[in-house]
């Protein structure tokens, strides 16, 4: 299942779907002279990939997701732990040049040692396995190696649990409630980006783990963003990218169980988690 959704996501990413669109119509267009549906098939294709590359379309994808958990404020004032979740890390990079290089997501990491400071006795729990569609047997789970660069995050690397064997969310649940056992009445904070919270939360309610949302890493953080243009085109794709790559995941989450509802939200809002 997890190399079928891959695969598929490959060819339904909408940068590489509007990108097949344009190449198949202009070809199929020179090889029909005097047909104009291939040619309208490739326009479309392009009038799409110009809306999703400069115009807003990513941030009206991200701001439902964004804005279905707040910032956690105010935190509480003792947790048990908090859990991040893996996607913040350039794995091969990070393994190549024998330090920790983040990407975009990479507030998640930034946070660990935020929180770390501000619960110095709290349980810290690294989640990540390999979300590569081919492992490399070279290249470390992200859990194992942010924990043996924790220094680098003034973090004892003997304070991080490492989970290292999930490669999606619904994973990172069950693999992660199976590591720590929470306690009932245990308060876990869940660190993640803020599009991907309301799945991510969904998913550990559903693993039978109830977690309190700590939302970093925002994409569209306010209404102004609303009508934002990117001056790059590859920027506005890779933002629609992901963004529309998380609404698919909610609605393959909902299908298959992982989650309780389509779009998850704040804990009055939803069902009790199962038992």
């Amino acid at each position: 299942m997890f190399l079928i959704g891959k695969a598929l996501w490959f060819l339904f990413t909408p940068s590489n779907l509007l990108t097949l669109l344009v190449l198949g119509g202009v070809v199929a267009g020179l090889s029909r002279p005097g047909s104009r549906k291939p040619f309208a098939i490739a326009a479309i294709g392009a009038v799409g990939l110009a809306l999703c590359g400069f115009g807003p379309v990513g941030f009206w994808l991200a701001r439902p997701l964004e804005t279905r958990f707040p910032p956690a404020q105010p935190l509480p004032a003792e947790v048990a732990g908090f859990i991040v979740l893996g996607g913040g890390v350039r794995l091969e990079d990070s393994t190549r040049s024998d330090t920790l290089t983040v990407n975009d997501a990479g507030n998640r990491i930034l946070s660990l040692g935020d929180l770390a400071r501000r619960y110095p006795a709290a349980k810290i729990v690294m989640s990540g396995g390999s979300g590569n569609l081919f492992d490399d047997a070279g290249t470390e789970a992200e859990a194992e190696l942010v924990q043996r660069h924790a220094g680098m995050l003034g973090v004892d690397p003997a304070r991080i649990i490492v989970e290292n064997r999930s490669r999606s969310t619904y994973e990172n649940a069950l693999d992660t409630r199976k590591l720590v056992r929470p306690g009932d009445g245990e308060v876990w904070l869940l660190v993640t980006s803020a599009w991907h919270m309301p799945r991510a939360v969904g998913a550990f309610r559903q693993a039978g783990f109830p977690v309190t949302a700590y939302p970093v890493d925002f994409r569209a953080p306010g209404k102004s963003y609303a009508w934002r243009t990117f001056a790059e085109m590859a920027r506005g794709l890779r933002l629609t990218d992901s963004m529309a790559k998380e609404w698919v995941g909610l609605v393959a989450y909902r299908l298959m169980g992982h989650t309780d509802a389509l779009l998850p939200g704040p804990w009055d809002r939803g069902r009790p988690a199962r038992p």
